[in-house]
């Protein structure tokens, strides 16, 4: 009897260290960012970035020795060109990730089963688009949740592998929790300022700014509400073929080796 009592101390101690809830991470809120380089050198990020998303098994890159992109578009609202990018995607047969809030389903349902028929991924941008950090454990569950379920009710489609952190906020926190919840993060290892509707300069200024941070593994963010984007897309995708790159699923990026 009492070797079975010292016995289950010690299986439960080792539990309770082995098993650490998400309450316990830190919560320090940590702002996405990358360190751009030159066209066609892989972007880097910080260190301390790089080992929470390695723990959390979080991406924001691909294997850098491969010529391998990877299209991923934030959803937060429909601006009238997804369709647009709907259908560049279709005539180039080139997949892309769909990160989707509440908002975007509840008004562009159509879409949504759309990209699901073509093949695209539809990830998680949660429903109310808060920062993580800011909300508690059981808020930041009930946000990603009724992402999922109201995608499942429109599609059918039970599966949501993926998240994107609204405004790329993140904390040691967020990431474990969404981890135990079954999300991978992605982050970027490309982008530029797109997402100001009002500020838009044309589909040559989108083209440039997206060519000239062109790397191998890059993990592509464009915003859909972009005009510039939607009309320069076609002309992205040909010109990074052209340079031998080809467009991958973010199914793939467990098998890159995204952290160098």
């Amino acid at each position: 009897m009492k070797r079975w009592l010292v016995f289950s101390l010690i299986f439960f101690a080792f539990i309770a260290v082995a098993v650490k809830p998400a309450y316990a991470f830190d919560n320090t809120k940590f702002n996405w960012s990358y360190k751009p380089a030159p066209t066609h050198t892989p972007a880097d990020t910080e260190e301390k970035y790089k080992a929470l998303l390695k723990q959390s098994d979080s991406y924001y890159i691909g294997n850098t020795n491969e010529k391998a992109l990877y299209l991923t578009f934030d959803n937060g609202y429909e601006n009238g060109y997804t369709e647009t990018v709907l259908d560049v995607l279709k005539e180039k047969n080139v997949p892309g990730a769909f990160f989707v809030t509440g908002h975007y389903l509840k008004t562009a349902e159509p879409l949504v089963k759309r990209m699901v028929d073509e093949g695209h991924i539809v990830g998680n941008h949660s429903f109310h688009h808060p920062s993580l950090p800011a909300v508690n454990d059981s808020k930041l569950k009930d946000e990603l949740d009724s992402v999922k379920d109201m995608f499942t009710t429109i599609t059918g489609e039970e599966q949501m592998r993926y998240l994107r952190a609204p405004r790329g906020e993140f904390s040691e926190r967020t990431l474990m929790l969404s981890k135990e919840l079954g999300y991978t993060n992605v982050f970027w290892s490309l982008a530029y300022k797109d997402w100001e509707v009002d500020k838009q300069r044309g589909k040559e200024y989108a083209f440039e700014q997206v060519m000239k941070r062109i790397h191998p593994g890059a993990v592509m963010l464009i915003h859909s509400v972009s005009p510039d984007n939607a009309a320069a897309l076609g002309d992205i995708i040909d010109a990074c073929e052209e340079q031998g790159y080809t467009f991958k699923s973010l199914d793939d990026l467990a098998l890159d080796q995204p952290l160098p």
